[in-house]
């Protein structure tokens, strides 16, 4: 089992940026695809990137270009780089992992793909 921890969300003003972090334990991350989910209020939880296993990436249509996944395998820790940050992308922010993906596929947006959930971090830009 993994447990995952997210932490570096917070308040900031449209425009601005924030580093979401993923800190692992239990599994190493390269044994899983993991995927950054948000959830707003009133809406529904909905995919933001994710990273496969072999290191493919993907992006929410309503992200691509500010947002930037990558992983620190030393760290066993995935991040979420935000650019550009605009009101709409206030929301819980979660990270997950899909223990079923295959190695070579991208990573896959349902969230009943994803098996294990961080506790999520708070994100909330102003305009």
């Amino acid at each position: 089992q993994v447990h995952l921890v997210e932490s570096g969300g917070g308040l900031v003003q449209a425009g601005g940026s924030l580093r979401l972090s993923c800190a692992a334990s239990g599994r190493p991350i390269r044994d899983y695809a993991i995927g950054w989910f948000r959830q707003a209020p009133g809406k529904e939880r909905e995919f933001v990137a994710g990273v496969s296993r072999s290191g493919i990436t993907r992006y929410a249509d309503s992200v691509k270009g500010r947002f930037s996944i990558s992983r620190d395998h030393g760290k066993n820790t995935v991040f979420l780089q935000m650019i550009s940050l605009k009101p709409e992308d206030t929301a819980v922010h979660y990270c997950a992992v899909d223990r079923g993906a295959a190695y070579y596929s991208a990573p896959r947006v349902q969230v009943d793909e994803y098996d294990y959930w961080g506790q999520g971090t708070q994100v909330t830009v102003s305009s």
